[in-house]
């Protein structure tokens, strides 16, 4: 990881004055938090259909918030920063030069993005707890799986940036990302949809990360949660292979 690693120094160099822009990341979802759970919440009451009625509707709300900050903080940093560094100031050209490798800047990519997703999380998590809504130490298993859906999207989004050929192309990203937050069951249980629709959600990737945030944080672990972990390792591991391959044949003459 000597590789990977100082690319991660070196960003850490770089944006350790400029850190304050990570409140920017966790203050939309805690706009959602009090807007959606605590306003709308104390219209809704219990979330209905979820097998324990006294789940509030602020407490169900809340896993996917975080799950979708992680989500945000990862891709952010892969698509919209490395499209900067690998298109318009040509960063990578220089970083090249050195002994580092392509699969060293991938990793190391990958990596800052983990920790710039995670840092988010534990900020985020933070007001969560603040708000009084860690009920059972299950929750423990949150950080972790925070970390994977930093990674899984993280990856995902190095792999997606590598097909962006301009600024104009961003608004195709979020064509998929405004949806998925919409519709993986962010703000509403699976029960709403009829089967076929159910199963087109089960596929999304953020429905997988709010399942693994929220089942942990409800004070329930069971296969579904061990079977979104797999799916978003499963999805980081091809999105980062595919990556590779595509900045190998982008940055290599």
């Amino acid at each position: 990881m000597a590789g990977p690693a100082a690319l991660v120094e070196r960003n850490l160099v770089i944006y350790r004055h400029t850190w304050y822009l990570l409140l920017a990341e966790v203050f939309e979802p805690v706009l959602y938090l009090v807007s959606m759970g605590l306003g709308i919440g104390a219209l809704v009451g219990h979330v209905p259909g979820l097998g324990d009625p006294s789940v509030g509707y602020v407490d169900f709300v809340a896993p996917a918030l975080l799950a979708t900050a992680a989500m945000n903080g990862a891709m952010n940093e892969t698509t919209f920063n490395i499209y900067g560094k690998l298109r318009m100031l040509r960063t990578y050209d220089s970083i090249l030069a050195t002994p580092l490798t392509v699969r060293d800047v991938a990793l190391g990519e990958v990596a800052w993005a983990l920790l710039r997703g995670t840092a988010v999380t534990v900020v985020f998590g933070a007001a969560v707890a603040a708000f009084g809504l860690v009920h059972s130490l299950w929750a423990l298993l949150i950080l972790p799986g925070a970390l994977l859906v930093a990674f899984a999207f993280a990856a995902a989004g190095l792999a997606v940036v590598t097909y962006i050929r301009s600024w104009q192309d961003f608004q195709l990203v979020q064509l998929v990302m405004l949806p998925m937050f919409l519709f993986a069951t962010t703000f509403y249980p699976l029960g709403v949809y009829a089967r076929p629709v159910q199963i087109g959600v089960e596929c999304l990737p953020l429905y997988q990360s709010i399942e693994l945030i929220r089942q942990p944080s409800l004070g329930v672990v069971d296969a579904g949660v061990g079977w979104a972990a797999l799916y978003l390792l499963l999805l980081g591991c091809a999105s980062l292979a595919l990556a590779l391959r595509r900045l190998e044949r982008t940055l290599l003459p």
